[in-house]
C-alpha cells in the first residue's frame, strides 16, 4: 500500500509539473509597439488634422447660432411677435444644424470613427498577426497587453515580447 501511495504521489507531481510548464505567458506593451510603427503615427496625425478641421466647422456653426441669439436678444424689444417667432425658429434650426454636424463627424458611427477604422484597422491586424506568430512560435498560451491592463501590478521584463513583435513587423529595435 505504501508503494502505491508513493507511485500515485509521484504521478501527481509529474502531471502537475508538465501542466505548469505547458502554460507559458508573455506580455506586450501595445503603446510601445504602436509608437514604433511609422504608419501608426502618420494615421494618428491624419486623424488629428481631420478632427481639428471638423471641430472648427462645428464650432463655427455654433458661434453663428450664438451670434443669432445675441442679435435676437438685443432686437427683441423692437420685434413683432411674428418676427420673434421667425428668429427663434432660425436660431433653433442653426443649433440643430450644429448638433447634427457634431454627430455626423464625431458620433458613434460618425466620419471620425469610420476614418479611424479605415486607417487603424489594417495596422492593428498586422500587429495582431505578429503577436499571434510570436505566441505560436514560443508556445505561449496567452499574451497580455501591459498598456491596457490595469490589473497587472508587476510583470517581469523577461516576459515582455514587444521587441519580438516589432521584429515580426519588420521594425528592429
Amino acid at each position: 500500500m505504501n508503494i502505491r501511495k508513493s507511485l500515485l504521489l509521484f504521478i501527481a507531481i509529474v502531471a502537475c509539473s508538465f501542466s505548469s510548464q505547458a502554460q507559458k505567458f508573455a506580455m506586450v506593451d501595445m503603446e510601445y509597439i504602436l509608437s514604433n510603427i511609422p504608419a501608426y503615427e502618420v494615421a494618428n496625425n491624419q486623424l488629428e488634422q481631420l478632427s481639428q478641421r471638423w471641430q472648427k466647422e462645428v464650432e463655427n456653426v455654433g458661434r453663428e447660432a450664438e451670434t443669432m441669439y445675441n442679435n435676437y436678444k438685443s432686437q427683441m424689444p423692437f420685434l413683432t411677435d411674428d418676427q420673434k417667432k421667425k428668429m427663434e425658429e432660425e436660431i433653433v434650426a442653426k443649433e440643430k444644424s450644429a448638433a447634427e454636424l457634431r454627430n455626423k463627424y464625431f458620433g458613434p458611427e460618425g466620419e471620425l470613427y469610420k476614418k479611424r477604422q479605415t486607417l487603424m484597422q489594417p495596422i492593428q491586424e498586422q500587429v495582431y498577426e505578429a503577436v499571434k506568430k510570436v505566441a505560436e512560435e514560443r508556445a505561449y498560451m496567452c499574451i497580455f497587453d501591459r498598456a491596457t491592463s490595469a490589473d497587472i501590478i508587476f510583470a517581469s521584463p523577461r516576459i515582455d515580447v514587444s521587441n519580438e513583435v516589432l521584429g515580426k513587423l519588420g521594425y528592429a529595435n
